[in-house]
């Protein structure tokens, strides 16, 4: 089934994605293109969006996600480099990072 529950979101495999995206986020429902579906550190960064919404609400959040880039662009940054420096997508992408090292680093033994 394309369409299924995880935790507090849903997952939509092979949604519909904006071109030249792997995934994008509305609520609680990340449409994922079904080549990026498998993508831990992907999916984690979409997670994160999840929380922001639901945190922020969506007036809050669209009007602070689009606002960013909307600045961006006119301070003359391209599409790319202005979606790369809005807030909540740079707070998304520490928290993909972050879960990655956490799922990489080893336990380190208590030195009581």
């Amino acid at each position: 089934m394309p369409l299924r529950r995880e935790a507090d979101h849903w997952v939509w495999v092979g949604g519909p994605v904006p071109p030249g995206s792997d995934a994008i986020t509305i609520g609680p429902v990340i449409s994922v293109r079904r080549a990026a579906a498998g993508d831990a550190h992907l999916m984690r960064h979409e997670q994160e969006h999840v929380r922001q919404w639901r945190e922020l609400g969506p007036a809050r959040f669209l009007r602070q996600y689009l606002g960013a880039y909307v600045r961006w662009r006119v301070h003359g940054y391209g599409h790319r480099a202005a979606y790369r420096l809005i807030p909540l997508e740079v707070e998304a992408e520490q928290a993909a990072v972050d879960a990655d090292g956490a799922a990489q680093t080893p336990p380190r033994p208590d030195r009581g």
